[in-house]
């Protein structure tokens, strides 16, 4: 097995984890769980699916190219790890924006963009992996990964009041804020 082969296992592994993790705050609703996975059906809660898959599945990507031995020119795994979690959020909202405000919310726009974007998040990981190296990457990509979860579940609790984080169909905005 080579890196290109686990980055097809990943959007694979992705695509399955973001269909179990979109309804996981609903089977197991708490604190932790509302951090992690939507909490609602508004644009921002999809940012935090992509994000969390990204990187749940980017630990178990790490795992299996340990366990396969496949060894990567440079120590900089957490860093492309960080940087492509958090690239995803741009990618997607670049892509799918223009269909929301043309065509509503339509299930397979928003599923069909989110598997483009796991696609296209990996090719940019895969390149990434072979090229990125400095001082300290390691830490700072742990660093940034925290930071990304803190901001997502501050502003499930906080959010801002605009059309990103409003979830039409219930009428409210994050965790328990409702339009008034």
């Amino acid at each position: 097995m080579n890196l290109k082969k686990v980055k097809i296992i990943s959007v694979l592994g992705m695509i399955i984890l973001a269909f179990l993790f979109h309804n996981l705050y609903k089977w197991i609703p708490n604190t932790f769980t509302s951090i992690f996975f939507p909490v609602n059906e508004s644009i921002w809660e999809h940012m935090k699916l992509l994000y969390t898959t990204s990187i749940v599945f980017g630990i178990i990507e790490y795992l299996i190219l340990y366990f396969f031995n496949i060894k990567l020119e440079k120590n900089n795994y957490f860093i492309n790890l960080s940087l492509i979690s958090l690239l995803s959020i741009p990618i997607y909202l670049i892509m799918f924006l223009p269909l929301y405000y043309s065509f509503g919310e339509n299930m397979f726009i928003s599923i069909g963009v989110m598997i483009i974007t796991f696609i296209i998040i990996e090719i940019i990981s895969y390149f990434l992996l072979q090229k990125l190296d400095f001082k300290y990457q390691e830490i700072i990509g742990i660093v940034l990964i925290i930071i990304g979860f803190s901001i997502m579940g501050y502003l499930t609790y906080n959010p801002l009041i605009n059309d990103l984080f409003l979830d039409h169909k219930e009428n409210k905005y994050g965790i328990s804020y409702y339009k008034m």
